[in-house]
């Protein structure tokens, strides 16, 4: 059965004001956040924003988390050396945060460490601090990585892009 609320809010969300809620100048901010936090650990950090999803996804039932999932395999956040990837993925219209991690790092970090992080990130999208929102979370989870997956030192290469995804 189609959720008719979820499809007008993909519709007709506040989706359309991505350009003012994360200008260049902000996603240039969220990935020195990203390349600071890898600069502490061996994990690979990966932000996707995304401002709606399509009628057909949602008219087929995909969820936020359904969503997260296609893009942490699509962006190949699980494709690092130490399987220490994390993605953290945002849906405006939905109002929805959704972290996946990698089985490395899911294996040491427990899912409220994970809900934490997207409660802390909710607060601030909803005083309309988008760029702090993610930043929170980017450092939040790049404190997990650094406690479990500390960096020892390598200059090793960057093996996904710092800058958030936005679709």
């Amino acid at each position: 059965m189609m959720d008719i609320g979820r499809i007008a809010t993909n519709l007709f969300g506040a989706w359309f004001q991505m350009g003012r809620q994360f200008p260049s100048a902000t996603l240039d901010a969220i990935a020195k956040t990203v390349a600071e936090g890898e600069g502490r650990h061996r994990g690979e950090l990966r932000v996707a924003i995304e401002s709606r999803l399509p009628f057909s996804a949602v008219a087929a039932g995909v969820t936020a988390r359904d969503r997260a999932a296609m893009l942490f395999s699509h962006m190949r956040v699980w494709d690092t050396e130490e399987n220490c990837g994390v993605l953290l993925y945002v849906l405006l219209s939905e109002h929805r945060i959704e972290i996946v991690a990698d089985r490395g790092i899911a294996k040491v970090v427990a899912p409220p460490e994970w809900e934490a992080i997207t409660t802390h990130m909710r607060d601030q999208f909803a005083q309309g601090r988008f760029r702090e929102a993610v930043q929170t979370g980017v450092a939040e989870a790049g404190a997990l990585l650094a406690r479990h997956f500390p960096s020892n030192g390598d200059s090793r290469s960057n093996e996904l892009p710092d800058r958030p995804l936005v679709l």
